[in-house]
């Protein structure tokens, strides 16, 4: 990978662990390579530092930080889904914080926020606004995981 801009996540000291999940989770997903902590070090020697993935051609770095920071929903990683099946399979899969569930946003056990969301959700987004979009995006509030059929009708007035 040779993105110039990735994403790094700060953890406290369950990267490694975070990334064989993912891993596990998502397709085309791999882990590219671990920096570990050597003698002398914060964490105990052998333990990861840094942990470096490739999530479907989106380079991401997994960080044992400690306790400085904590993740946010401020933040979160977008999974475009093409169909419910796919949507369901990711959203069992990844949260485990059913009272951070929203509007297509969940949290996985790891405190990582998620939009798993529909292609065809970000192609309606992506053309121009009127009553459908409107319609769509007033139901897609009303949810907690999406439902591509609901947000379909709401978006034709059906």
């Amino acid at each position: 990978m040779t993105d110039r801009i990735h994403t790094c996540l700060w953890f406290h000291t369950q990267a490694e662990e975070a990334a064989q999940f993912y891993t596990a989770v998502l397709p085309n997903a791999r882990i590219t390579g671990v920096l570990r902590h050597g003698p002398g070090e914060p964490l105990p020697e052998g333990t990861a530092l840094l942990v470096s993935l490739d999530l479907d051609g989106h380079a991401v770095s997994l960080l044992n930080g400690g306790t400085h920071f904590t993740l946010t929903p401020a933040a979160s990683l977008v999974l475009r889904c093409t169909d419910q099946a796919e949507l369901d399979r990711h959203w069992a899969a990844l949260s485990a914080v059913p009272e951070a569930e929203m509007c297509g946003w969940l949290v996985d056990r790891f405190g990582v926020s998620w939009q798993v969301i529909p292609t065809q959700l970000m192609e309606r987004l992506a053309g121009p606004p009127g009553p459908g979009v409107q319609r769509m995006t007033t139901a897609l509030r009303q949810m907690r995981k999406l439902d591509i059929a609901t947000l379909e009708r709401a978006y034709l007035g059906a």
